[in-house]
């Protein structure tokens, strides 16, 4: 890569990336206190995961991302053989088949990196088709070459990774140029058509591919005290969460100090609910500056987007964009009691290292993008 183009790099994108990253670690270094015998075990892992994603950021950024669209079958089949693969040799937490061990090395997830893989494979898709998604039979092969991956995690089943999928499908779709009347007549008798399945499962019993603990948790986080435990079964996170960051009032009580984190009242406060740690320990103040830092990522990305040379990288930055804000809309929402439970990390907060990972390996495609969508001037 011609080193001039570094001067063209998003100073506000590495800024605010930067400045979650380091929030994370601070409010991870105040969560992992208690819930293992290392206190800074969480922490070292959490570094170690970022230090190799910004190798692998850094080695995108010196990447022609274009040339990765020759690929892309590849990856497509990379990502289908993974989400197989877990199927088979997985292991079970929580519920859900999502985790892979192999020797000493730390357990992956490999759902994780396949968002990324299906972004770049799908970029180079819809890059294909450019013009032609303007009717019913022209739009069902994007639908059927996302289904599979889709199908798969289901499986697993992993509500929160198909929910991401559907996401940056939708979008991608539009930026692609797809018939937008259409496609949103096809979500919203998606929607009704899910609407009534719901139904039909409550009150009758029908069935549906997903664990029933998944299930309460989209009607439960309405009334998480109709848990028919009082509040101490599934609704206990969201209940906990709402107590956490309640009592962080403005300035919140202070790194370490927070009595629903250091006593573990908040389940998981390491992981889904991070945010509610920072809610308590931080307030006010440090919950609104978080959601300043994910504004200005997410704008940022939309403008690289937008300048991008062309439609292939505006595909992939505005996926992994749609992925970023998903994830942030649904982790906050279910801290905040307002979006049911799926268990998707808090991008560049949460404990996690393959999530980490691919997230700065996203960040570094969306530089790459960046760098190159501007003209060189001798």
């Amino acid at each position: 890569m011609n080193i001039k183009r570094l001067k063209f790099i998003d100073r506000p994108f590495i800024i605010a990336l930067i400045l979650l990253i380091m929030v994370g670690l601070v409010t991870l270094t105040s969560a992992s206190q208690g819930i293992s015998a290392d206190p800074w075990f969480h922490v070292k892992k959490q570094v170690g995961a970022i230090v190799l994603g910004i190798i692998a950021a850094i080695f995108l950024l010196r990447y022609e991302y274009s040339q990765l669209s020759r690929f892309s079958i590849v990856l497509y089949g990379i990502s289908i053989l993974m989400l197989i693969m877990v199927l088979i040799l997985g292991e079970e937490v929580r519920g859900t088949t999502g985790w892979i061990s192999i020797g000493p090395l730390p357990a992956v997830q490999p759902a994780e990196f396949t968002k990324i893989l299906l972004i770049i494979a799908f970029a180079d898709f819809l890059k294909r088709r450019k013009g032609s998604l303007e009717t019913l039979p022209q739009i069902i092969p994007c639908f059927l070459y996302m289904g599979v991956p889709f199908l798969l995690i289901i499986l697993q089943p992993d509500l929160g990774t198909a929910l991401v999928y559907i996401a940056f499908t939708i979008i991608m779709m539009y930026v692609a140029g797809v018939n937008a009347k259409l496609l949103s007549t096809i979500l919203i008798s998606a929607l009704a058509v899910i609407g009534l399945a719901l139904f039909l499962h409550f009150q009758f019993g029908m069935w549906l591919p997903l664990e029933d603990y998944q299930l309460k948790r989209l009607a439960v986080f309405l009334n998480p005290y109709e848990d028919g435990l009082g509040g101490r079964g599934i609704g206990w996170h969201t209940i906990q969460s709402l107590v956490a960051i309640g009592s962080g009032g403005l300035a919140g009580k202070g790194l370490f100090n927070g009595t629903q984190v250091q006593l573990n009242f908040l389940p998981d406060h390491h992981t889904d609910f991070i945010y509610a740690v920072i809610g308590e320990e931080m307030g006010f103040f440090g919950a609104a500056f978080v959601i300043i830092l994910y504004a200005i990522l997410l704008l940022r990305c939309f403008y690289i987007a937008f300048d991008a040379k062309d439609l292939f990288g505006s595909l992939i930055v505005s996926g992994i964009a749609a992925m970023w804000l998903f994830h942030v809309f649904e982790n906050i929402g279910m801290s905040l009691g307002i979006m049911p439970i799926t268990g998707i990390p808090l991008p560049f907060l949460s404990y996690g290292g393959s999530a980490m990972l691919t997230n700065l390996i996203a960040a570094g495609l969306i530089l790459s993008v960046n760098v190159r969508g501007k003209k060189l001037v001798f």
